[in-house]
């Protein structure tokens, strides 16, 4: 009977990390339309359709916040620990990294103007390597 469980388990994980990949490629590729489509589709002239890419972008964003919070249910509770622990390092780190840069900035002490791509890209990296030391932490 705990076989079944365990097979279970493992399937309804399985299942909600595919709807996970999948929601994170549609909200992708929603993304790169709204970004690249007004320069390579439908030329910048046409605001309804900008406005329904982003709309689209946005509603595929909310898929993928639900993927992922039933990705994060699925998972055991040491996974879900280590999975939670990133998520916070990650948030603090964004938060209060994005604003030390918006303070720094307003007090004209950024030499540069950093594009706003950065804080995502680099708060991905801060996840991932919470989850690699969140991983070795708790072996």
């Amino acid at each position: 009977m705990q076989a079944h469980n365990q097979t279970g388990d493992y399937r309804e994980s399985l299942r909600t990390t595919v709807r996970l990949l999948l929601w994170t490629l549609a909200w992708l590729g929603t993304l790169a339309l709204a970004k690249f489509g007004p320069d390579l589709s439908w030329g910048s002239g046409q605001p309804l359709a900008s406005w329904a890419a982003v709309a689209v972008n946005l509603l595929a964003g909310i898929g993928w916040i639900v993927a992922f919070t039933r990705f994060l249910q699925g998972q055991d509770e040491l996974q879900r620990k280590i999975l939670q622990d990133a998520l916070a390092i990650t948030l603090g780190v964004g938060w209060v990294g994005g604003f030390a840069y918006v303070v720094a900035d307003a007090a004209d002490l950024v030499a540069y103007d950093v594009n706003i791509a950065v804080l995502p890209a680099s708060m991905g990296v801060v996840y991932v390597i919470a989850v690699m030391v969140g991983k070795i932490r708790y072996r």
